[in-house]
């Protein structure tokens, strides 16, 4: 990663990171990142772990394994390269990338970027996308598991 970054920065590419779960892939992600692409010239996305998910999410999570997730994220157009990071954070991740933008969803709002400080601190802009009303994936398990309990 270090050098392709720094191949990028030499192109005078302006890098976008963003990061997430992104379990089940649904039309509110893909609408994320396509406007998160719109933010720079290469869209780099960090892509949490089978372990960090857990961490985060619980035991039954992620319903999709890391290699998979990777796969079809990196199928989009708008996404040009995704790295997994195993820490709970994207905070090293970030150290490393020094993204122009860092992007998050609408669901930042109320609780704030954690790495606000440390995106300006590296010279780079935060931005809030919003997110598609009803679209989550953890509602989307939800509703598999009362479909798959109502049968």
């Amino acid at each position: 990663m270090p050098q392709l970054v720094a191949e990028l920065r030499a192109a005078g590419d302006r890098l976008v990171l963003t990061n997430g779960c992104f379990d089940v892939l649904h039309a509110g992600h893909v609408r994320y990142l396509e406007q998160a692409r719109e933010l720079g010239d290469r869209l780099i996305v960090g892509l949490n772990s089978d372990e960090s998910v857990r961490a985060l999410k619980g035991p039954d999570r992620p319903v999709n394994g890391e290699s998979d997730r990777a796969c079809v994220l990196g199928a989009l157009a708008c996404v040009d390269y995704v790295t997994i990071f195993e820490e709970l954070t994207p905070e090293l991740l970030i150290r490393l990338v020094r993204p122009d933008v860092y992007v998050k969803g609408g669901d930042y709002l109320e609780r704030g970027v954690p790495e606000r400080d440390l995106i300006t601190e590296l010279g780079g802009r935060v931005e809030i996308l919003d997110l598609l009303p009803g679209r989550s994936t953890t509602g989307l398990i939800e509703r598999v598991k009362a479909s798959a309990t109502a049968q």
